[in-house]
């Protein structure tokens, strides 16, 4: 039943400011249930993954061409390596370590490289666009030199983030459509029915990309046949050029339009190849998407370091207790668990206690620390589905002229039971039922 009021904005008065509702949506405990399960499926597949060791690690290698602005704590690895010298640099890093150095996961050298961004980011507030920079130059690192381990990790990070994504974009579209809340175990299952639509809207792109690129590919395979093959393909660069005009288009469609494909099928139940096209909204109003989208970011930050300062604040406020109760000189406790600060809250370098009894309370200590991690990972997830959710139906608003309150419930989602409304007369039209959990549908008309 609906619980709530919508929000209702005047006719003719702007619709961005809805954008912050974004924050509401992202804080229900069932959303952010369903963003910590991905978050947890992701890390345990990267854990149990990395039990396969492939990364080189050494503390003594002298990198050529360093970068003044790359700094680490830990020893050097592949990534490292590769950041300040680039490839033939790390050929050569391989080649002479290979039989001599230590070795490390491919998940846990990008977690500690991508703690190490945002540590850098909070910390001196500056680099943003350098720290966006090498995280893709990590992401080619991995699937360069690391193929296999990439693809299976990725792919379960797509299917998990699919599933989650769908998910709670259809909590966040019923709840900013129709002030209506859906349950999580209902959440989870229209994700998993629609987990097909979800994954091919999101490498849909990619294939058809791949399709408009395949001439051009033979264009180049023709060049390889002596003197007729050069000339045939100066002939045929203008089709290899419309061909990479169509992959380019479709590229930036997609780039502009990735976070809005899973609200569209969570809004329209639609198929992955509509959910494509109605993500390509973009082009139709580039200028008031880019503004949305800036609004969203601006706005999540903000939001991101309120619920950071939030977690930090229990993380301090917790030790400081203990730090009470511990006698002494508190080194049993910074043994256990270091003092967390706001820009890191805990040492990935932080040596275990040696005896046992320690070292299990430190791990468990570990463990909590790490969970309030991912509930902070699990909030940044849960609000970029929510706010997508709204910038879709804001676009589709102006766009389209759809009105926000529209979205399409399956009738085999669930058995609706249609409750009279008090204030339409019995002879009039039924009032639309709504269920406690989440999903709606108008119920039977009187023929007239």
């Amino acid at each position: 039943m609906v619980d709530e009021k919508e929000f209702a904005l005047p006719h003719g008065s702007f619709l961005f400011p809805r954008v912050f509702e974004a924050f509401r949506l992202a804080v229900r405990p069932s959303q952010l249930a369903l963003a910590f399960a991905a978050v947890t499926i992701i890390g345990l597949a990267g854990w149990i993954m990395d039990l396969s060791r492939t990364v080189i690690v050494v503390g003594d290698y002298k990198v050529p061409r360093p970068r003044a602005d790359l700094r680490w704590n830990q020893n050097a690895s592949e990534l490292n390596i590769y950041l300040m010298g680039g490839a033939l640099a790390l050929e050569a890093f391989i080649e002479s370590r290979q039989t001599i150095a230590e070795r490390t996961g491919v998940f846990g050298t990008l977690w500690q490289f991508g703690a190490a961004q945002s540590r850098r980011t909070l910390s001196e507030g500056a680099g943003l666009g350098r720290g966006i920079s090498d995280s893709v130059r990590a992401l080619c690192w991995a699937l360069r030199w690391h193929t296999v381990y990439s693809i299976v990790f990725l792919s379960v990070a797509l299917v998990t983030l699919a599933w989650a994504g769908g998910a709670m974009s259809r909590m966040a579209a019923l709840q900013f459509a129709r002030a209506e809340r859906l349950g999580l175990l209902r959440a989870a299952r229209f994700g998993r029915r629609r987990l097909g639509s979800l994954v091919g809207a999101l490498v849909g792109p990619l294939a058809i990309i791949t399709v408009f690129g395949l001439p051009a590919v033979l264009f180049g395979l023709i060049g390889n046949v002596p003197v007729v093959g050069e000339v045939l393909t100066g002939l045929l660069l203008p089709l290899a050029l419309l061909a990479a005009c169509a992959a380019t288009v479709v590229l930036v469609g997609a780039i502009g339009g990735l976070s809005l494909m899973a609200p569209a099928v969570a809004y329209e139940n639609s198929d992955s190849f509509d959910a494509i096209s109605r993500s390509f909204i973009v082009y139709r109003d580039p200028w008031r998407t880019g503004f949305y989208a800036f609004l969203a970011v601006v706005y999540g930050a903000i939001c991101y370091l309120f619920v950071r300062l939030f977690a930090f604040l229990l993380l301090w406020t917790t030790r400081s207790f203990l730090q009470v109760g511990f006698l002494g000189r508190h080194e049993k406790l910074q043994a256990l668990w270091p003092a967390p600060m706001f820009a890191r809250f805990l040492d990935p370098a932080a040596a275990l206690p040696d005896t046992w009894s320690m070292w299990i309370a430190a791990v468990l200590m570990r463990f909590w620390v790490c969970a309030v991690i991912a509930l902070v990972a699990a909030f940044v997830l849960s609000f970029y589905f929510s706010a997508s959710t709204i910038v879709y139906a804001l676009l589709r608003q102006s766009v389209d002229g759809t009105p926000l309150s529209d979205i399409y419930v399956s009738p085999s989602e669930s058995s609706l039971e249609a409750r009279p409304s008090e204030s339409v007369p019995d002879t009039g039209v039924a009032a639309s039922a709504l269920e406690t959990n989440g999903t709606a549908e108008p119920g039977p008309r009187p023929s007239t």
